[in-house]
């Protein structure tokens, strides 16, 4: 066990947990929302941070994130826990922690897991899988370890954190690709027991931020998200902060607790893209779906493909010093 980040003391020997939106408030050997952290005597302590449950070597366009070095590996990791209840959960082996039952995990050093990481030669570090905030200590202590090797550090997050925590990243995350899972406050509360607002707040501290490049992923769920007010709602908040903001549109298949929804049309996967495109984002994507024309990245400017894709791989590459082949234009991202 490690001491908790992020957290005030209490009378009586409880805890305020101030590392989500959730805010828990926790009494003496009790666990907070996320399961994953546990008031002990009146100290905070996470029981996931020393423990690896997951490691791999993956493409980063994984991620998703396409305009992060490209072509590159992502040496990924993640513990166990959750700070949402997703009934769509597509890794709920390693999300989803009982309260009464212990947190699982290879035990480990933030040393360990760097020396891994450049054992393994990928250019970044990648937390993911399950959700990082709530393995944060991990995330920070291996953050700033690999940011003093040169590896850059990059998150694939609900963006339910505290602004706090999102605003301390800052100081050693890369990129990050956050989920924006719906567009209305009910939706959240309902399906993944969050709220709307906080994650938009973790996005917009991101997507201000001139150090860290940020994508963003929408699951489209048929009868959920996916009807055209919502998604023009969705797609003009991105807009707003940064037309350059790359949004990944992805195809939902049934899971978890949420297998009476059949997939996602393709016809709804193109509305989304042109409705993006509608509202001024430049660069729209779709996946878990073969569209190879909607995975590409085209120059905004002179319209030439940058980048082809298939699935995972890269086919060509055409972004030089950040910049389109042909026309010279600036590309956003990080190329090197």
């Amino acid at each position: 066990m490690i001491e908790a980040l992020f957290y005030e003391k209490k009378e009586e020997r409880a805890v305020q947990c101030r590392l989500c939106g959730h805010e828990c408030i926790i009494r003496p050997g009790k666990r907070g929302i996320c399961c994953v952290r546990e008031n002990k005597e009146g100290t905070l302590y996470s029981l996931n941070s020393d423990r690896l449950i997951s490691s791999s070597v993956d493409p980063i366009e994984k991620k998703p994130l396409y305009h992060f070095l490209p072509g590159s590996s992502a040496f990924s990791i993640a513990a166990m826990g959750c700070n949402f209840h997703c009934s769509f959960c597509q890794n709920v082996s390693i999300s989803q922690v009982s309260c009464s039952e212990g947190v699982y995990g290879q035990k480990i050093t933030f040393e360990d897991v760097l020396k891994a990481a450049l054992q393994s030669g990928a250019a970044s570090l990648s937390y993911t899988y399950s959700e990082p905030t709530v393995f944060y200590e991990m995330v920070r202590g291996v953050g700033v370890l690999a940011r003093e090797k040169g590896l850059k550090n990059t998150l694939v997050s609900n963006g339910f954190m505290s602004d706090d925590v999102a605003r301390d990243m800052l100081s050693f995350m890369d990129g990050a690709n956050i989920d924006l899972k719906f567009f209305r406050d009910e939706s959240y509360r309902k399906l993944t027991g969050g709220n709307l607002e906080k994650v938009k707040s973790s996005i917009e501290i991101f997507a201000g931020s001139p150090s860290l490049w940020i994508e963003i992923t929408t699951l489209l769920i048929p009868g959920i998200n996916d009807s055209t007010e919502e998604l023009k709602a969705l797609s003009s908040w991105i807009a707003s902060l940064d037309k350059n903001i790359p949004w990944h549109i992805s195809r939902f298949f049934p899971h978890h607790k949420m297998i009476d929804k059949r997939p996602t049309p393709v016809s709804t996967l193109e509305r989304a893209y042109e409705t993006g495109k509608e509202q001024g984002l430049k660069f729209v994507y779709l996946g878990n779906v073969y569209d190879p024309d909607r995975e590409n990245t085209i120059c905004p400017s002179c319209g030439e493909v940058l980048i082809r894709r298939s699935g995972f791989w890269i086919d060509a590459l055409h972004v030089l010093d950040g910049k389109c082949r042909y026309c010279r234009s600036e590309i956003p991202g990080v190329w090197k």
